[in-house]
């Protein structure tokens, strides 16, 4: 099942709840690509993406290559958190890193109280 997603906008943070799979590397930059548009378009500082009903099944490489191409077209004022299913989590972690050595701020969380808190403090 390919990647389905809704947005929502409260104040400055964008919300973004995802669900499907993330079956090749097009799709996913093209669903950061589509995020990183929707927070440009309305005026958001922050984003919160809801993956935890998405299925990570890019490899290491793939997953490389989909922090380095999204770093290069985001804005480096947002911050973004991502929380994802737990079982996925060091590969959230790699794509984390990949993108902060590339000047993002964001990080993955495995409980959406935690990146809510995150985000938050930037505030």
């Amino acid at each position: 099942m390919a990647i389905s997603y809704t947005v929502q906008v409260d104040g400055d943070t964008l919300y973004v709840k995802t669900q499907g799979s993330d079956d090749n590397v097009e799709e996913v930059v093209q669903y950061g690509l589509a995020i990183i548009q929707a927070a440009q378009a309305a005026g958001c500082r922050h984003v919160l993406c809801d993956e935890l009903a998405l299925t990570y099944r890019l490899g290491t490489f793939d997953t490389f290559t989909v922090a380095e191409t999204l770093s290069r077209h985001a804005p480096h004022v947002a911050r973004v958190a991502i929380v994802c299913n737990p079982r996925y989590l060091p590969d959230a972690e790699f794509w984390e890193t990949v993108a902060v050595n590339r000047g993002l701020t964001v990080r993955v969380f495995s409980q959406r109280t935690s990146a809510e808190a995150w985000l938050a403090a930037a505030q």
